[in-house]
C-alpha cells in the first residue's frame, strides 16, 4: 500500500476581549526567628485582610490563595576576612487574589482600607474575563479556521484537493486572558487621591489581545 500523502498546516488564532473582571492580587510578608512565631503571624495577617475585606463588601471566601511559601533567611557577614552567613529568621510569603465585576468606586474603596491598615500588604491590579472558557474556544475556532483556508489555498495551488483530516495538534497551555494597566505598589506609594472613604480611579484598560496556534494535518489526493 502507498504511503497516505498529507499536508500540515499551521493556523493562528487572534482575538480582542473587553475585559468585564477586576483581579486585586495582594501579597503578604515578614520575617520572625521562631518558626512557630512566624505561622502565627502569617495566620493572624491573613485573618486580619479577610475581616478587612469583609468590611469591604465581599464574603470572606471571596479571598483565594494562590501561594503560601514560609523559607528559611540568611545574611552574609565578615569574620577575620572570611565571608560567613547567620540565620536570621523565618520569612514567609502569602499571595491572595479577590476578584470581582469591574467596578472603579468598589475597587477605589478596598484600596483605601488596605491603605489604611496596619498589615503594609502589596498589591496589583488587573483585568480578566469572567468567561474565560468562551474566549479559549473562540481562540481556537480562529485557528482551526485559520489552517483551514490556508489548506485550501496551498492544495489549489498545488492542484491537489483536501480529503479527511488525520490529525490535530493544540499544546492545550494556557492562554493569558489577564492585562495589567498598573504594576506591584504598596500604600506608600499610591499618588491618589482620596474622597468620601475611597480612593478616586479612572481605570479603562485595554482590551485583552490573545493568540494561539493549532496544527492540522489533512490527506490529500
Amino acid at each position: 500500500m502507498a504511503d497516505m500523502r498529507t499536508i500540515q498546516v499551521t493556523g493562528k488564532g487572534k482575538i480582542s476581549v473587553k475585559p468585564d473582571m477586576m483581579r486585586l492580587t495582594i501579597t503578604l510578608e515578614g520575617t520572625c526567628k521562631d518558626y512557630g512565631v512566624t505561622l502565627k503571624r502569617t495566620s493572624d495577617d491573613t485573618e486580619k485582610l479577610r475581616t478587612l475585606v469583609c468590611g469591604s463588601d465581599f464574603a470572606g471566601e471571596d479571598l483565594k490563595t494562590i501561594s503560601f511559601n514560609v523559607n528559611t533567611e540568611y545574611e552574609s557577614y565578615e569574620e577575620e576576612g572570611v565571608y560567613k552567613q547567620r540565620f536570621t529568621g523565618y520569612r514567609y510569603i502569602h499571595v491572595m487574589k479577590l476578584e470581582f465585576d469591574s467596578d472603579n468606586d468598589r475597587l477605589g474603596q478596598l484600596l483605601a482600607a488596605l491603605s489604611g491598615s496596619d498589615l503594609h500588604p502589596e498589591f496589583r491590579i488587573s483585568y480578566t474575563v469572567k468567561d474565560r472558557e468562551a474566549a479559549k474556544n473562540k481562540l481556537l475556532a480562529d485557528a482551526v479556521r485559520d489552517a483551514s483556508e490556508k489548506a485550501k489555498i496551498l492544495a489549489g495551488a498545488a492542484g491537489v484537493s483536501l480529503k479527511e483530516i488525520q490529525k490535530i495538534n493544540y499544546s492545550w497551555g494556557e492562554v493569558d486572558l489577564e492585562v495589567r494597566p498598573m504594576n506591584l505598589m504598596c500604600e506608600h506609594s499610591m499618588k491618589i487621591s482620596s474622597s468620601a472613604g475611597g480612593y478616586d480611579l479612572n481605570i479603562e484598560p485595554d482590551d485583552i489581545e490573545v493568540s494561539d496556534t493549532v496544527t492540522v494535518v489533512w490527506e490529500i489526493a
